[in-house]
């Protein structure tokens, strides 16, 4: 799978990166909790994901 052209400027919600990774938000956020969620930042009071790094992400899980 692949993330929508991924580059720096995409960035993505809990909710959407969640289903990038086909995971419910709530699985996310307890990924995020263990430290095992990929990278993300708060912009604006908002969790935010680049599509970047959710694509290496899941690249990395296939090395």
């Amino acid at each position: 799978m692949t993330v929508a052209h991924p580059n720096a400027m995409s960035l993505l919600t809990l909710e959407e990166a969640a289903s990038a990774l086909r995971k419910s938000p709530a699985q996310l956020r307890w990924m995020l909790h263990n430290r095992t969620a990929p990278k993300s930042g708060l912009i604006g009071g908002r969790r935010m994901f680049r599509a970047a790094d959710i694509q290496a992400y899941i690249d990395a899980a296939f090395d």
